[in-house]
């Protein structure tokens, strides 16, 4: 990756164009006190009166207004259409997580290229964030701490095997593919669950109140 536009030691919440509150945004905010803009993201963080750190994208949804309200320094226009906003914008931060906003929910097809580019940059620890739960790429081991009876759905993006303990269906033996076995709504049975998978591609899907849980799985050494 070339030099990262945006470098932190802290969380980093990325916006992007689609809806979410104001509550929303100080909830990631108070964990990931950075914010980016994906392109039109920036306009919802000026309505929330919020500066962005930096926008990046191919800026064809940014307002002349947020333009003119945002300091040049802080734009970064990739003009190339071979990438989504989102993918721009992820492979541009350097930070110990992500937490994206605005992201899920608004569009299908935009969903469905959020979910793409989580698997391709696992490595930028990101935590897409919807109005109920939140997804991220399962890195090869994971250990959750979660309550018994919460719901971990694993969708595959790939074909992936993997182990699991707490679980209430345990994966071992499971081929998963995205045209075949899924595991979504899965319960939790033990305070601790744990994941190993053969190779990357799996989402991991969380009830949205578990998201500090999340983020403690992600980035412990």
């Amino acid at each position: 990756m070339n030099q990262p536009i945006v470098q932190s030691l802290q969380g980093v919440t990325l916006a992007g164009g689609g809806p979410f509150s104001a509550r929303d945004l100080k909830f990631a905010l108070s964990r990931a006190p950075v914010p980016v803009a994906a392109d039109g993201g920036a306009d919802r963080l000026l309505r929330a009166g919020v500066m962005p750190e930096a926008v990046i994208g191919d800026f064809d949804s940014l307002t002349e207004a947020a333009r003119q309200a945002i300091p040049k320094a802080r734009q970064h226009p990739m003009p190339e259409q071979a990438t989504t906003d989102f993918d721009k914008a992820l492979r541009s931060v350097s930070a110990p997580f992500v937490l994206a906003l605005g992201f899920a929910g608004a569009r299908l097809d935009h969903g469905l290229a959020v979910f793409n580019t989580l698997i391709r940059r696992a490595g930028q620890r990101c935590i897409v964030l919807g109005p109920s739960d939140l997804a991220f790429a399962a890195p090869a081991e994971l250990e959750l701490r979660l309550r018994p009876r919460d719901t971990v759905s694993l969708f595959p993006m790939a074909q992936v095997r993997g182990q699991s303990t707490g679980l209430e269906w345990p994966i071992e033996g499971l081929d998963f593919a995205p045209d075949g076995m899924i595991g979504t709504s899965n319960r939790v049975t033990a305070p601790l669950v744990r994941l190993v998978f053969d190779g990357p591609g799996m989402l991991v899907i969380l009830p949205r109140r578990r998201l500090d849980a999340a983020i403690r799985a992600l980035t412990q050494p």
